[in-house]
């Protein structure tokens, strides 16, 4: 199937649609403001929580979704309070880091579904290194490098299921994608 083309007659609404792209914005309710700090409990031994099981799923499913570290996501998190003028913190990467055990988050994991047909499929790539530089000045050697590189491909999405280099002796590289 040929790609489509679109001819663009409004070039601000799309330069204006481009730029939104990058636009972030977001919500924080006044009861969740509310629920940031955990209400110390008299009950239990040892130290009270700061933080609420709520500031801890934030900060788990924020660091998800952009894909951060656990300091990146404090900072970012951060730096979204200052900019929101609120008087919250967010909890330390290590204080996340040691509840995340016990907080459970409901992400949906991509799914492949049922698939109906399966191409394998394996190809030699060539190592392009130091020594492409060698041959250039010197002429070529006897020895290449290749490695081998096979493809297990979904025939409906032509989604790559699994992904396994190997060197050229045969033997396997990485464990891939699988």
């Amino acid at each position: 199937m040929a790609k489509q083309k679109f001819r663009i007659n409004n070039w601000a609404a799309y330069n204006k649609a481009l730029v939104n792209r990058g636009s972030l914005i977001f919500w924080l309710d006044d009861s969740a403001i509310q629920a940031w700090y955990d209400e110390p409990k008299t009950s239990s031994r040892g130290r009270p929580q700061r933080y609420s099981e709520l500031a801890i799923s934030t900060v788990l499913m924020l660091k998800r979704v952009f894909r951060l570290t656990l300091r990146a996501a404090q900072g970012f998190i951060d730096s979204i309070f200052t900019l929101m003028n609120l008087p919250l913190r967010c909890p330390d990467y290590s204080c996340v880091s040691r509840r995340a055990k016990s907080v459970s988050i409901p992400f949906k994991n991509p799914t492949h579904g049922e698939i109906a047909h399966l191409v394998i499929d394996s190809t030699d790539l060539k190592v392009f290194g130091e020594g492409e530089w060698k041959v250039k000045k010197h002429g070529q050697e006897k020895r290449r490098v290749w490695r081998k590189l096979h493809l297990a491909v979904d025939t409906d999405t032509h989604e790559v299921i699994c992904a396994d280099p190997t060197a050229s002796s045969g033997r396997l590289l990485a464990s891939g994608v699988c």
